[in-house]
């Protein structure tokens, strides 16, 4: 029997939520939700700004036991409160084995997470060496910081929450990531992915699910918006700026 999905499925408990009338289960995709099944590799969950992705990656990270800014299931602190109820209303289908490494990844609070994780081995640097790579975290450039606990931390065997993480990467940054994640992969881990990323959500037979007006639908790569959009636009930059300068 196969250990991966760990994370199989989420279910909203449609008939325990107050209303729908009220953030967040207004937004569409949320008011839509019945279930959400994850790929055994790489799932994306994508959609425009105010869709509703990252609200839902918050939840299902906080249903499996991650705190709202991010980190290990051991790094429970919190610098504000402004997370949803969401999770409170999802329950988590699992596989009958555990994974050997949690984290949840997300650029928004990545700082925080940094600054606790410092805190944390004060007084014993050599350790956080181990586990990241660095000395200091914050000593590395954003990008840096994001690639040495993706290629340091993550040990395999990994259930892994990412929020966004392209946000501190360069495309050939990006790039690497894809190379990191493929690797962890082959060390039987699960990655749950919210992203804009063209060139991460072109990892080989990922699931994408899309989140709009009308729900979530699931979508081939070549049919995303961030996909058609950024090729567009590639090929035709030169009409593509006239139109968007009003030339």
């Amino acid at each position: 029997m196969q250990a991966k999905p760990f994370l199989k499925e989420i279910q909203l408990k449609r008939d325990m939520v107050p209303s729908f009338d009220a953030y967040p289960f207004q937004i569409p995709a949320i008011r839509n939700l019945h279930s959400l099944k994850f790929h055994p590799d790489v799932t994306f969950i994508i959609g425009e700004n105010g869709s509703g992705k990252s609200t839902l990656i918050e939840a299902i990270a906080l249903q499996m036991g991650f705190s709202t800014e991010g980190g290990s299931k051991n790094a429970q602190f919190q610098t504000h409160s402004n997370s949803s109820q969401l999770f409170n209303y999802l329950t988590g289908i699992k596989s009958f084995k555990k994974p050997t490494d949690y984290f949840f990844l997300r650029a928004e609070s990545y700082y925080n997470l940094a600054t606790y994780m410092e805190d944390v081995y004060e007084d014993d640097r050599r350790k956080f060496k181990e586990q990241y790579g660095v000395s200091s975290l914050h000593e590395c450039s954003h990008g840096e910081s994001f690639m040495a606990t993706l290629t340091n931390r993550l040990t395999g065997n990994g259930l892994y929450i990412f929020d966004e993480p392209e946000a501190a990467l360069s495309p050939n940054r990006q790039m690497a990531a894809l190379s990191l994640i493929n690797t962890l992969v082959r060390e039987n881990s699960q990655f749950i992915i919210a992203t804009h990323s063209p060139i991460l959500l072109a990892y080989p037979g990922a699931t994408i699910y899309q989140l709009d007006d009308s729900g979530i639908k699931r979508v081939q790569y070549e049919e995303t918006e961030h996909y058609m959009v950024t090729r567009h636009f590639l090929n035709n930059h030169a009409e593509m700026t006239r139109i968007l300068f009003g030339e």
